[in-house]
């Protein structure tokens, strides 16, 4: 047992050890007399100057008696005076009684002590908590392999006042408190035979209950509500807390609970109710509602508000119930630790003649392992009784008894009579069979006599009270190698560990164990790992969007590691990363006046609780939401002199008296702080008070938008209750963009330069992530050091990212190599985690590296130093290979950091580098990034925090230009854009968008669905009467006629595509470049249709054109120029003119258009090539005038046409509602990229019809 020593207690550092006599001490054995263990007291010369054994191996102890319970506080050894011999390591053990020894762990459960390097010097240690002992036993596990096992030991502490009673079962102690207290304090230790008792029961003045009850060795708090009926139940217990594990070890433990002020430092609800009957070791019968087993141990030193119990008990100041001693009875029944694989036990066993009996207990997590086996009488074949599955299996298969894995003791009975075979567990289930022998084939005999192999798995744990024919097993004669065999044995202890007490699964993540290790379930918790320590989601919408992702519900993680749980958003990918948060009610809700009712209360309950809440607004850079209120003869806040009527509470719980659109602590709505309202002496259009409605945008309304006020979570609305007062309000959602960490970064310009922080405290769970990009081959991107242990991550080579540490056990390192440089100016992700099982580093989105933890080793990174960022510590004068590779005994990083957090927390670096000289904050350059982001011939433009994709030359619009503009075109409907070449004074950007007569060819993309034949696609014609047609045949088969020279005859293309006609929708590409014509056709999965007219035309071109077009057109493209992202958009545009009804659709895309949809999660990362791939098809190449070769390509029964001078038409699918187009892209810049250029029209226009 250990615990805390209080800070006013006095030095306890005294020598136990020196004064002792020599009867005080035993060894396992002594290499002679003068060797004897009577001689391993410190800094002593006598005898042969220390004890040494008569063989040295790990089977030898030395034992002291220090005569009565005593403090413990610290160890000191020595090797033997004069010799070679002394211990490199020991294990140090302690018992009460001698037996059923429990090994001392240091921090970290570390269980070996380092020992000494010479016979001389001395090595102290000092325990981090003290232990309470009689005996102490060291176990020495290394020794000079040049010597052998020598030893001198001193212990250090203080004389321990022990109080303790005893119960049996069925007693217990009846304490009366005096009064009530302000502050109750209680402690005890205790020490349990059983796995299940009641250690304390208290009972309040008005039926509450508290109980202590230890049940399957873990400590259980139960709290019972009193005699008010809670949750349809009068005086239930209900479980609030547990603590501990294996406390049935027969090993002392140390329970405290502190009540002050209504407040319990163990108990549920952080509450209890004031006590003034306390019972110890069990319930008193009368007034009992449940029945539980009383406690069956002894407790120890029961404190009471400094009131001694027992004390109090021996001198019959208060009432005993039964047997109660005052003493501490031993219980010896010694365990044996099968503690690894080469671990076994060999007894001699002569079977009885008409049958055989074993008993024994066990007590493991493993769920295999090989029990017993042994032969049977006369050549009746080998009896196995192993775990499989966690249940107890012979060769027959009997299955009896539930899962024994579950760290408890089991008892299992197996006797054999003639012909018959009796297997029983927990002296509860048992099974009967009739077996024929032999039961199992004999061990053939081998050369080696190395015996059977084991086939059923080692077993690791515990067994204690093993019996042959009802005979105990003398395991001191064992140890003492008088009988039997064993090999790597732990004798008279039990050396389980419970390793998922406490958990080290973080955030909901469920612990099972085996022996040496534990696992950690994480399936449904948001978190992956070793422990379920670093999140799977993102922390932003920004972040979301920077992968690639379009709008959509995304989980959000808004801390990464850190406590708080991630939440399901809807992020609205637009220009801006918007993280869209709703709540009960967005809508608006109409309130008239009732009688009786003075104020509306309206609760609003966000899809994010309150610390979500917080910090996703904290970390947004913008939030806002929207705040409107109609009104009839209801004011609002009754400026400007009145009370206000209406109010709102924000997050933090406090009531606001502005209205949305007004500054904080104004009183006023948006009209007043815009001096706009409908009557000027008031601040809102409300308070005007009219017997009437108020029509937009005559109502108060506006967007919230102080972050620390947001979101809206209660609104009272009070003027309602007078005869005709009728009013309306929404709160709309919340809704933020930006992500003040993600972009968060600092650029190192001088190999010298760094940054530094608090120290990192990452002790048990250390998670690191940051973006880098650098053009050097190598530098250090952190570094804290402590006094022995460090942690770093640094660049190696350009190819190599290395994550060093040590927490006490050696250093570590875990190293990712890339297939391409990392030194490229490109953004690069670097992510590293070190937990108590492993060490794990990913970069980018290759294959990540781990490093598994040593089982038993330590697991606590302890570091006291700053935190340095872009260079190593200079603490570090003199640096060794293993501590500082290559590129840490570099001067620094150069290159920029960002997004730099650890365990959740980001640091913000561009305030540390704004005061630091040779760092500067930011870092541009992100498109070589992210530019791949932006598609369809999109533009990535740098901004200060991040990019956005200029669409203005592309077809498509959205947040990466992914976005197809489409249109529905019907009977009547048509487009015309009209090309205009400047004159010579025009700038060069516009003659590029404007000029049509100097090209050598051209590219030209649209999609199309109709079910009609024959049908005019697209017409493209020049001043000159030059011109390409692309139309449907009779049969729905492609035509392409391209007429480029006037006095030459027009050619027809046919491909020889399948029936196009069929309602699906198709791609068509069309690139001609000089004297080469290719045309593309692609089925896109959505369907839609379209049409086209002109004048002057060809009479075929004509006769087809005056059939007239139903269906759709999507994403149309001549060069650069987007004609019907124009005519969409901006049809006022002077270039573009549209007849009829040209209605937006959603044809060209297959995604759902509700800004709602269903939850998905999109990657636009390596999209395919919108025109398709050229198919392998055997191309058709025709003559055209001997000028021009036309190559038709045909994939997938997808079309896509390219034409000289283009103009192009298209149409979408209709959908059930009209929809606007709110674009993000400038109307000038789909037609010129310098919108003051001042083109001259001449007479050589060219119209194109759609």
């Amino acid at each position: 047992m250990t615990q805390s020593i209080p800070s006013h207690k006095q030095a306890c550092d005294s020598p136990l050890v020196s004064n002792l006599p020599q009867s005080a001490f035993r060894s396992s054995s002594q290499l002679s007399n003068s060797h004897g263990p009577g001689y391993a007291k410190l800094n002593r010369r006598d005898g042969a100057g220390g004890w040494s054994p008569l063989v040295s191996n790990k089977y030898q102890w030395l034992e002291i008696d220090l005569g009565e319970r005593t403090e413990v506080t610290a160890v000191a050894t020595q090797g033997r005076y004069g010799s070679s011999d002394w211990v490199n390591g020991y294990f140090l053990m302690f018992s009460d009684t001698g037996h059923n020894w429990r090994q001392y762990r240091q921090e970290d459960s570390i269980g070996a002590f380092s020992g000494n390097t010479n016979a001389d010097s001395v090595v102290m240690h000092k325990f981090q908590q003290p232990v309470f002992t009689q005996f102490l036993r060291v176990l020495p596990l290394d020794w000079n392999p040049n010597g052998r096992v020598g030893l001198r030991l001193e212990a250090y502490g203080c004389r321990y006042k022990s109080d303790v009673v005893s119960f049996e079962g069925t007693s217990y102690l009846l304490f009366r408190t005096t009064g009530p207290s302000t502050r109750n304090l209680l402690s005890m230790n205790f020490k349990s035979r059983h796995n299940t008792g009641i250690l304390m029961h208290v009972e309040g003045q008005h039926g509450q209950t508290l109980t202590l009850e230890l049940l399957k060795g873990k400590l259980f708090l139960h709290l019972r509500k009193g005699t008010l009926q809670w949750r349809g139940t009068s005086g239930d217990f209900h479980t609030t807390a547990s603590s501990g594990s294996l406390l049935d070890d027969q090993h002392w433990h140390r329970v405290t609970m502190e009540h002050l002020r209504g407040r319990v430092n163990f108990t549920v609800d952080k509450t209890t109710q004031q006590t003034n009957h306390i019972s110890f070791g069990g319930v008193p019968a009368v007034g009992s509602e449940h029945s539980r087993r009383n406690f069956h141990g002894c407790l120890e030193n029961v404190l009471y508000n400094d009131v001694n119990v027992i004390e109090m008990a021996r001198d019959q100041q208060l009432s005993i119930m039964g047997n109660v001693t005052f003493s501490c009875p031993e219980t010896v029944a010694m365990p044996v630790t099968f503690a690894s694989p080469e671990s076994f036990l060999r007894l001699p066993w002569e079977a009885a003649r008409d049958g055989l009996a074993v008993s024994l207990q066990l007590r493991t997590w493993n769920k295999v392992g090989l029990l017993v086996t042994f032969d049977l009488r006369h050549q009746a074949g080998t009896l196995w009784l192993y775990l499989s599955e966690a249940k107890l299996r012979t060769k027959n298969s009997l299955r009896p008894g539930m899962a024994l894995n579950d760290g408890q003791w089991h008892s299992v009975d197996l006797s054999t009579q003639r012909d018959r075979l009796v297997l029983a567990v927990d002296k509860a289930d048992t099974f009967t069979t009739t077996t024929s022998l032999p039961v199992m084939p004999r061990c053939p005999s081998t050369e080696d006599d190395g015996g059977c192999r084991n086939p059923f798995g080692v077993f690791q744990g515990c067994m204690r009270l093993i019996h042959r024919d009802n005979t105990l097993v003398d395991l001191i004669k064992v140890q003492q190698m008088v009988i039997g065999n064993f090999s790597d044995l732990q004798m008279d202890m039990c050396g389980i560990i419970d390793r998922c007490s406490p958990s080290h699964c973080e955030h909901g993540g469920k612990c099972t164990q085996a022996w040496s290790t534990f696992h950690c379930n994480c399936s449904s918790t948001g978190y992956a790992g070793a422990t379920c320590h670093s999140s799977i989601y993102e922390p932003s919408c920004e972040a979301y969007k920077h992968q690639g992702n379009t709008s959509g519900f995304y989980h959000i993680d808004v801390d990464g590691s850190g406590p708080i749980k991630p939440q399901l958003i809807y992020c609205n990918m637009s220009d801006k990363a918007w993280m869209v948060i709703q709540h009960n009610n967005t809508e608006l809700t109409k309130l008239r006046a009732s009688s009786g009712i003075s104020q509306h209360l309206a609760h609003f309950n966000y899809s994010a609780d309150t610390e979500q809440l917080g910090a996703l607004i904290t970390q947004a850079e913008y939030c806002e939401q929207e705040l409107s209120y109609h009104c009839k003869k209801s004011r609002l806040l009754n400026t400007p002199d009145g009370a206000p009527f209406t109010w709102w509470v924000g997050r933090l719980g406090e009531a606001h008296t502005y209205w949305g659109g007004a500054l904080p602590s104004s009183q006023q709505c948006a009209c007043g702080l815009q001096d706009d309202c409908a009557e000027p002496a008031r601040f809102c259009n409300c308070d005007s008070d009219l017997d009437a409605w108020y029509q937009n945008p005559a109502n108060d309304s506006g967007v919230l938008s102080h972050k620390d006020h947001l979101p809206v979570r209660l609104l009272a609305v009070g003027d309602i209750n007078r005869p005709g007062s009728e009013a309306a309000y929404r709160v709309g959602p919340l809704q933020c963009y930006g992500d003040k960490d993600f972009w968060n970064a600092a650029y190192f310009n001088k190999e010298t330069s760094y940054l530094h922080f608090p120290t990192f405290h990452g002790e048990l769970s250390a998670d690191i992530s940051f973006f880098f990009k650098t053009s050097s081959s190598s530098g250090v991107f952190l570094e804290n050091l402590g006094i022995k242990d460090f942690i770093r991550i640094e660049l190696s080579s350009p190819t190599e990212i290395v994550f060093s540490f040590d927490v006490g056990n050696g250093p570590f390192e875990v190293r990712v190599e890339t297939p391409m440089d990392l030194n490229d100016e490109r953004w690069h992700h670097v992510r590293a985690e070190r937990n108590v099982k492993e060490a794990s580093l990913h970069v980018d989105h290759l294959p990540g590296a781990r490093q598994k933890a040593p089982a038993d080793g330590h697991i606590h990174l302890q570091l006291n130093s700053q935190l340095f960022v872009g260079r190593r510590n200079t603490r570090l004068t003199a640096c060794a290979d293993w501590l500082c590779g290559t590129a840490s005994r570099q001067k620094g990083f150069l290159g920029c950091i960002r997004t730099l957090k650890l365990n959740g927390n980001t640091l913000d670096l561009e305030e540390r580098a704004n005061i630091t000289p040779g760092v500067r904050p930011g870092c541009p350059g992100h498109c070589n990034t992210y530019g791949g982001l932006c598609q369809n011939q999109g533009h990535c433009v740098e901004r200060h925090n991040g990019f956005t994709c200029d669409c203005s030359v592309s077809a498509y619009t959205g947040t990466f230009c992914h976005k197809e503009v489409s249109a529905y075109f019907r009977p009547g409907t048509s487009v015309t854009y009209v090309f205009r070449e400047l004159s010579g004074n025009a700038s060069t950007q516009s003659s590029y968008l404007y000029s049509d007569l100097s090209l050598r060819g051209e590219n030209v993309s649209l999609s199309f669905s109709t079910s009609q034949t024959p049908a005019l696609l697209l017409y493209v014609s020049s001043y000159h009467r030059e011109y390409l047609a692309v139309f449907l045949n009779r049969n729905g088969q492609l035509d392409v006629k391209y007429k480029l020279q006037s006095n030459k005859e027009a050619e027809v293309f046919r491909s020889n595509t399948r029936n196009l006609a069929n309602g699906q929708l198709h791609r068509v590409s069309i690139r001609r470049h000089a004297e080469s014509l290719s045309v593309q056709v692609r089925q896109i999965l959505p369907s839609c249709q379209m049409s086209d007219k002109s004048s002057e035309l060809d009479p075929e071109i004509a006769r087809l054109n005056s059939l007239g077009f139903t269906g759709c057109l999507s994403v149309v493209q001549f060069n650069a120029v987007a004609p019907l992202k124009a005519a969409l958009l901006y049809p006022h545009t002077s270039t573009v003119t549209v007849s009829g009804t040209l209605t937006e659709s959603n044809c060209g895309s297959s995604s759902s258009s509700s800004p709602y949809a269903a939850e998905t999660t999109h990657s636009l990362l390596g999209k395919a090539d919108p025109f398709g791939t050229v198919g392998t098809g055997e191309p058709v190449v025709n003559a055209i005038s001997s000028v021009i070769a036309v190559v038709i390509f045909v994939i997938l029964a997808a079309l896509a046409i390219m034409a000289r001078f283009l103009y192009r038409r298209k149409e979408t699918c209709p959908t059930q509602e009209p929809k606007g187009v709110k674009s993000e892209d400038s109307p000038e810049t789909l037609f010129s990229n310098d919108p003051n250029s001042q083109g001259v029209i001449n007479d050589n226009q060219k119209e194109y019809f759609i």
